[in-house]
């Protein structure tokens, strides 16, 4: 299993056990999350690219997974892609640099994958 299938696999997996708990905050959370990333004022595209811009300043690796391959179905550049990764490290510093390099390893199976 590569990178990319055994994350969202995981994921899958994990959001099932999760939701089969019936716990109420839980599925609204979930569901907000949801309904933040629709089409709205703002394209899918958009939304994708700042929500990758902002799991990088927080530095969640699962969260910047999940939005790279959501970038990439959207139909983020590879030219996009790092543009994002250059406002993130300007916001978030150095620090970003470690899930910088994750981010364009994932980003790169994304691509193979394409």
């Amino acid at each position: 299993m590569n990178l990319i299938e055994e994350f969202n696999a995981y994921r899958a997996q994990m959001n099932e056990r999760i939701l089969s708990e019936d716990n109420k905050v839980i599925k609204r959370f979930f569901n907000l999350d949801t309904n933040t990333y629709a089409e709205g004022e703002l394209d899918v595209k958009t939304k994708e690219m700042i929500g990758l811009a902002c799991s990088m300043v927080l530095r969640c690796d699962d969260c910047i997974k999940y939005h790279l391959g959501k970038s990439f179905e959207a139909g983020v550049s590879r030219k996009e892609v790092f543009e994002v990764f250059s406002i993130s490290m300007i916001i978030g510093g150095s620090i970003v640099i470690p899930h910088l390099r994750r981010a364009v390893e994932y980003w790169e199976e994304l691509e193979k994958q394409g």
